[in-house]
């Protein structure tokens, strides 16, 4: 991996300005041995891994998840590291795992850790999950599932990336929404108002045909 994506720059610009001199200092060093580190070797962690859980005591529990995804983009953390931070990580761990998939895997071999992400009932991991790397890998089967899980669970789902492209004229997305809408309306239970805001979004839009003009 060459270079540094404009995402990842722009988030280490915001993270610099946010920190504090010495958690500054810290994350600086922190990268700096993420990168010159080799991940090949799994025996035991590397030291960058002990910066990766110990972000939150560094530099603050708002600001962790940030310098843990910019830690894992200068470790150049391939899809089994990641897999093993997420498994072996507390729930923060987790989030920042999700949330740096987009900038360390391409394709679709890091779909487990989302699945495993949207099974649980920790809202904050479920927001995490139905970020970009949602949006751009997982079925459509799946992404429907996704979308009701963050209603079931009261997550916003203004959490889910590209929620606008991928609902459009998706009826069977309309469909379920329906029947959970029905659901809740028989059991005496409110529907929640992001419930219609998505459904809002699934018509298919068709332009209007092109008026000849008027000789």
């Amino acid at each position: 991996m060459t270079g540094t994506p404009p995402g990842i720059a722009a988030l280490r610009a915001r993270t610099d300005a946010s920190l504090g001199e010495a958690a500054r200092t810290w994350l600086e060093k922190a990268t700096a041995v993420a990168a010159a580190e080799d991940t090949g070797d799994q025996r035991t962690p590397a030291t960058w891994e002990l910066r990766f859980a110990e972000a939150g005591r560094r530099c603050g529990a708002e600001h962790a998840d940030s310098v843990r995804v910019v830690l894992l983009h200068a470790a150049r953390a391939d899809t089994a590291t990641l897999t093993r931070l997420y498994e072996q990580g507390a729930a923060a761990e987790r989030r920042a795992v999700l949330a740096a998939l987009p900038h360390l895997v391409p394709g679709p071999e890091a779909l487990s850790l989302v699945e495993d992400a949207l099974r649980t009932n920790d809202t904050r991991l479920v927001a995490a999950a139905v970020g970009p790397y949602a949006a751009e890998h997982l079925t459509a089967h799946h992404w429907r599932h996704a979308v009701l899980k963050c209603l079931f669970t009261g997550v916003p789902v203004s959490a889910v990336a590209e929620l606008a492209e991928r609902a459009r004229g998706d009826a069977e997305l309309a469909r379920m929404l329906g029947d959970y809408a029905r659901e809740r309306t028989a059991a005496g239970r409110p529907v929640p108002d992001d419930l219609h805001r998505v459904l809002a979004l699934t018509p298919l839009v068709v332009p209007p045909p092109h008026k000849a003009e008027e000789s």
